[in-house]
């Protein structure tokens, strides 16, 4: 069976020098500066410096890993058995920072089995891809969904006291939770609301504080409040 699987009876195995070893990680670390450098780019506001040295170091390490392994089945099997009693702690976080964690796995790879070339190539491309992909703000959403929470007097009608403010600005609402405040004498409303991006947020909020008599106002990313019974 291992005759089919690998085409002959004995087992090839390359010979590993030092100059070979140097170029394959000199390689995987300028490819990793690559990534870490277009992760930065495309997330600026999120990013972290363990994630991005992780992202440097990463294709190093899975290209020594494949130069010490070679073609020796033996050791394959050895470092299976060894990686699966691991356990890691941190949880999956964001599908594009998985993404990036496989790209320099790849990379990493591409180096330690010899294809630098294509190593190269495909690490270029990709990153030009990750770079034009955040240029273009593709998938980003036209609309945000947020929480609006307002305070009126007991005088003001909350059936009605915003509909016209919401015509006005195109607003698409739905009243989720009413309770009075104040001993009575005030209501508190919360609204969930989505807004385009070509709304002005400053404008919409001073409209409707032109309604509830400058009383408080508050519009939060949090998810909308789900009404109890």
């Amino acid at each position: 069976m291992l005759e089919t699987i690998f085409g002959s009876t004995q087992l090839s195995t390359t010979d590993l020098t030092v100059t070979h070893a140097l170029m394959t990680i000199g390689l995987a670390l300028l490819l990793g500066i690559l990534i870490s450098l277009t992760y930065m780019k495309t997330n600026k506001a999120t990013y972290t410096q363990g994630f991005t040295l992780t992202l440097v170091i990463l294709p190093i390490v899975v290209a020594v890993i494949i130069l010490m392994i070679g073609s020796n089945i033996a050791r394959a099997f050895s470092l299976a058995g060894a990686f699966s009693i691991i356990r890691f702690r941190s949880a999956a976080g964001d599908p594009k920072d998985i993404t990036y964690v496989l790209f320099t796995m790849a990379s990493g790879l591409a180096c330690a089995v010899g294809a630098l070339g294509y190593a190269v190539l495909f690490t270029i491309v990709l990153c030009v891809v990750m770079f034009s992909l955040h240029l273009f703000k593709f998938g980003v959403k036209r609309s945000q969904q947020k929480t609006l929470k307002v305070t009126i007097p007991e005088t003001l009608s909350y059936e009605e006291a915003f509909e016209e403010v919401f015509a006005k600005f195109g607003v698409k609402h739905e009243l989720k939770k009413i309770r009075t405040t104040e001993l009575g004498s005030l209501y508190e409303l919360v609204y969930s609301v989505t807004l385009d991006q070509s709304i002005n947020q400053k404008m919409f909020l001073d409209a409707i504080r032109t309604r509830n008599g400058n009383l408080d106002l508050s519009l939060t990313m949090a998810p909308p409040v789900t009404t109890e019974y």
